[in-house]
């Protein structure tokens, strides 16, 4: 080592490649450690939990070590103790720092941009309440106005915008054009990273999204070569940020009064900026968070308005992007609705999706079974494809049945038809309605018979029942597929009474015929006794 004495001014060690550095203060053993509780933590597993005593004065600074297991370097060789001087290259075990000098300069202050007006700590450069969504961004050629109408007071930081003002500018409009672009939420975090690394210099990026729990939930964070960083994003600075829809901006957040926490020390965060992403109706959605560890650069009030700014377009962009999605899954879900429900309840459905619950419930409903009769004969003379031809026109003109009267589609049952009018969304006539659809059927049946009479092709002929009653609605099924449908006595007696009606037939039964408002002429049937019945149940065949 070199002999002489230090010049009195501060003091901080660096690593080689700029990333890394700690502030020495002045009169106080420092300690360098392993430990978080350390005053120079440093992670690493060569280093030991109390490595090695750091103080510094007016004169020297002295370097001892804690009798650590891998020992303490200075210049190459291992020392007990040593007065370090300027460059001088301390190691301690394998991590190694540069002594650097430099004169200490006042922060920058604005109390003016503070709520409040109250300073928060002697590190603060700027804090930028954004609860005033028409802030002005002075550093980028805004008027020389602050937040509140305050007049700032002309600096190098208020001149007219510079060359590099104008390409940030430029920036912003890219980013607003590339961020539109984007189909998805991760397209878009993708591409915040990248412009972010475009304009700013920094070591990190990471955008932090709230979740439906209001906790940030970190959604991607690179460092400047492209790598996922695997630091977290101080919780003291991006809660704050939220919570107080503020921009914060710190050139020395370890040393900084406004946050507090283990990830600021450890990490050893310098320089920062954290902007809340704030959507419509001052909603906010998280956070885009910049920092660098390296005391080479440090933000300065303009890289805060640029990252105010940026974080505006990504929110707008973000918000948008989810609120495709989510018209996308309405559309998808009201497609797969339309499938079942007649088009004007699946719009309802799907608007309201509370109005389906999920664990079900007792609903009063009007069940309609339909079956072909005398099917499985009549498939024994016909080919698979000429079968699947006449089922696919038989089922549309039955839906279409169905839905025109505002049915819900239940399932079909090899040649049988399922339908219930009631349920997830149930009406006044529901038995009207349904009794209107199984008349339809057969008519339509009649039309479909008369066209392929022509073309040579089979006649069918329909049996239907009808019954109104209480059953369970609900999704029903296993953990890998659910259907939404009916079950119960009512629609079991619905199945049955279609089972027991001859060619052409409609039967209803006892509860059905009170529940309709305008029964068509009934004819009433002898008691018809059915399985799972105690007692014969009484019928009636409407006359057609």
């Amino acid at each position: 080592m070199r002999p002489g004495i230090l010049p009195p001014m501060s003091y901080r060690l660096i690593s080689p490649d700029g990333t890394q550095s700690f502030d020495l203060k002045m009169h106080a053993p420092l300690i360098v450690g392993r430990a978080p509780t350390c005053d120079l933590s440093v992670t690493d597993p060569t280093i030991s939990r109390r490595h090695a005593e750091l103080v510094v004065d007016e004169e020297q600074v002295t370097l001892r070590d804690l009798g650590s297991s891998n020992g303490t370097f200075v210049n190459g060789q291992k020392v007990a103790a040593a007065t370090l001087e300027v460059d001088d290259l301390i190691a301690f075990g394998k991590v190694a720092f540069r002594l650097a000098a430099y004169v200490p300069t006042p922060s920058i202050s604005s109390p003016a941009l503070q709520p409040g007006g109250a300073g928060a700590g002697p590190t603060i450069v700027r804090e930028m309440s954004l609860r005033d969504r028409r802030t002005p961004f002075t550093s980028l050629g805004a008027p020389n106005t602050a937040p509140g109408g305050v007049t700032r007071i002309p600096s190098p930081l208020s001149a007219p915008p510079s060359d590099k003002s104008q390409q940030k500018l430029a920036t912003l409009l890219e980013v607003a054009k590339g961020l539109t672009r984007a189909v998805d939420v991760d397209a878009i975090l993708a591409k915040i990273v990248a412009y972010a690394y475009q304009t700013l210099d920094v070591d990190r990026v990471a955008v932090l999204l709230l979740d439906e729990h209001d906790d940030l939930v970190p959604k991607i964070a690179r460092d400047k070569r492209g790598s996922d960083a695997p630091r977290s994003v101080p919780q003291s600075i991006a809660r704050r940020a939220v919570e107080e829809k503020v921009a914060l901006l710190s050139d020395d957040a370890v040393q900084d009064d406004r946050f507090t926490g283990d990830s600021v020390v450890m990490q050893q965060v310098r320089s920062a900026i954290c902007a809340p992403l704030i959507g419509s109706e001052d909603r906010v959605l998280g956070v885009l968070y910049v920092d660098t560890p390296s005391v080479t650069h440090r933000f300065i009030d303009e890289d805060l308005e640029f990252v105010v700014a940026f974080a505006g377009i990504a929110a707008v962009a973000i918000e948008n992007s989810e609120f495709a999605e989510r018209i996308r899954r309405e559309t998808l879900v009201r497609s797969n609705f339309e499938r079942y429900f007649a088009p004007q309840l699946a719009e309802r459905i799907a608007s309201a999706p509370e109005a389906i619950k999920l664990g079900g419930e007792k609903r009063a409903v009007a069940v309609l079974f339909s079956d072909i009769r005398g099917f499985t004969t009549l498939s024994e003379s016909m080919t698979p494809d000429e079968m699947a031809s006449l089922l696919t026109e038989y089922f549309t003109e039955m839906v279409e049945c169905v839905f025109r009267h505002g049915g819900t589609l239940d399932k079909f049952m090899g040649d049988a038809v399922m339908a219930q009018w009631g349920a997830p969304i149930g009406m006044p006539d529901d038995a009207n309605r349904a009794m209107a659809s199984a008349l339809d059927m057969m008519s339509a049946m009649e039309t479909l018979n008369r066209r392929w009479q022509s073309e040579g092709r089979p006649r069918l002929e329909l049996g239907i029942g009808l019954n109104y009653g209480e059953a369970f609605a609900g999704n029903i099924g296993s953990e890998r597929r659910l259907e939404f449908t009916v079950i119960g006595d009512t629609v079991n007696t619905a199945n049955r009474l279609c089972s027991a009606a001859d060619s052409g037939e409609i039967l209803i039964t006892e509860a059905m015929r009170r529940a309709l408002s305008t029964p068509p002429p009934l004819a009433e049937c002898p008691p018809v006794e059915l399985k799972g019945k105690s007692q014969p149940l009484p019928v009636y065949r409407v006359v057609r």
